[in-house]
């Protein structure tokens, strides 16, 4: 044989076994918009949001997913002026491929108090890292049910919506804090508004920015429920009870970002971010009834993890005795950035994504972390470009969105081709094959 050959064969051999082995199935794509709609109450509604600039189609960009029943919940952070409304839904049994957004639990809990108007220039490169300081807008709400603007949601076992509204607006353009960052909770059988927290002002920083919420709740013990909101600009996690009422913030050195691991390229978009702690999932019970919490910044490749008794015994772990207590789990390799992770109690596996890959990947918490034990589950250049955020069901469905968010913040996205994408797969196909099967 070939001596170059051989050499191919083996580099190609160790490339495939470099980041375990791939999945035979692949996600479908179950939804996807070149632009986003929504379902206004009227044509002549929508004709006068366009018109005054509250609805600008191409500021609408899609971010975190969610599905309880037959919802789909799906995010429109206000990065620019002209989004519509923030928190909105699908109905999981449309038959249409692009459906329009249902505004959630109203149109009016997602209408801005003040107006925000549109920026006449485009917003220089640089994304969050680059925008201007916030102006805070005081602006006392009508409606504790109003949602200014949020990232990630959560649904947690006791058929509760988690909401982390930024209180923020225009972003990139000319940003104003219209409410403090806020914890909502909404009962979703009835649609109403269980809880309205506001996080302090002293539990901020001035680079703070809270993109994310995961919740810790046992059915048996719904009031007792926990939120972990990760600050991915400040490098810190807010610890929020339920039954209390209350809330502390969490240091640490592990929810820094890696400054080698800062440099991205998603869909020949080229950046640099230092963003930390931001991707969370609550583990397993244990036998001492205490649960894993594993965690990693953005912009980075390391996965740690802490338990839930050191998060939630606020005098322990702020008082400057929990360090250790904080435990590195390994590294997923070059390349390894991922926006989001959570754990899949039928199988005992971490799903997380992939960003500088377009793939999703896998992890069993019963094997070591290193890049060999993981698992590829899917990669598309196509259907995977910046897979942002992902959830899994209680039927063992994993749900992705992908929406080309580093050509929205840095270029320009083109309206004639599909840039958001809802993909679904059911957790054991996709692990077939891969080092995450036991």
């Amino acid at each position: 044989m070939n001596p170059l050959g051989m050499v191919s064969l083996g580099l190609m051999l160790c490339l495939i076994g470099g980041f375990g082995r791939i999945a035979s199935a692949k996600l479908e794509e179950k939804f996807s918009w070149k632009q986003l709609a929504f379902d206004w109450p009227t044509p002549e509604a929508e004709a006068e949001a366009k018109s005054n600039g509250h609805y600008i189609e191409e500021n609408n960009l899609p971010l975190g997913v969610e599905r309880w029943q037959n919802r789909i919940f799906v995010t429109v952070p206000r990065w620019k002026a002209g989004v519509a409304a923030t928190l909105n839904y699908i109905d999981i049994n449309s038959t249409e491929k692009s459906p329009k957004l249902h505004p959630y639990p109203s149109w009016e809990a997602n209408k801005l108090p003040i107006e925000v108007q549109p920026q006449d220039q485009k917003t220089p490169s640089g994304g969050r890292l680059d925008a201007d300081k916030a102006q805070d807008a005081g602006i006392q709400l009508k409606d504790n049910s109003t949602i200014i603007s949020t990232f990630r949601i959560q649904v947690d076992v006791c058929d509760r919506l988690w909401v982390l509204d930024t209180g923020l607006a225009d972003i990139l353009g000319s940003p104003k804090q219209i409410t403090p960052n806020s914890i909502l909770v909404f009962d979703l059988k009835t649609d109403t508004l269980l809880r309205r927290y506001t996080i302090p002002a002293d539990q901020t920083k001035e680079d703070s920015f809270f993109a994310n919420i995961v919740v810790d709740a046992d059915r048996s013990e719904c009031q007792d429920a926990f939120a972990y909101i990760p600050d991915l600009g400040a490098y810190g996690v807010i610890v929020y009870s339920l039954r209390n009422d209350k809330s502390y913030r969490v240091k640490h050195n592990f929810f820094h970002f890696d400054p080698l691991h800062g440099d991205f390229n998603v869909g020949g978009v080229y950046f640099q971010w230092t963003d930390g702690v931001f991707g969370l999932a609550v583990g397993p019970m244990n036998p001492d009834h205490s649960k894993d919490i594993y965690f990693h910044a953005l912009a980075s490749t390391k996965e740690f993890k802490v338990s839930n008794r050191v998060l939630q015994n606020e005098s322990h772990v702020t008082g400057g005795d929990s360090y250790y207590d904080f435990k590195y789990v390994g590294d997923r390799g070059m390349n390894g950035q991922s926006t989001a992770e959570v754990f899949d109690p039928e199988t005992g596996i971490i799903f997380y994504t992939q960003v500088n890959k377009d793939a999703i990947a896998c992890w069993n918490i019963k094997r070591p972390y290193t890049p060999d034990t993981q698992g590829l589950i899917d990669s598309d250049s196509h259907t995977l470009v910046f897979p942002n955020d992902m959830k899994i069901d209680n039927e063992g469905n994993i749900w992705v969105l992908s929406d080309k968010m580093p050509t929205y913040l840095y270029k320009e996205l083109d309206p004639s081709a599909v840039n958001y994408r809802i993909l679904k797969g059911q957790n054991r196909d996709l692990i077939k094959g891969t080092p995450c099967e036991m």
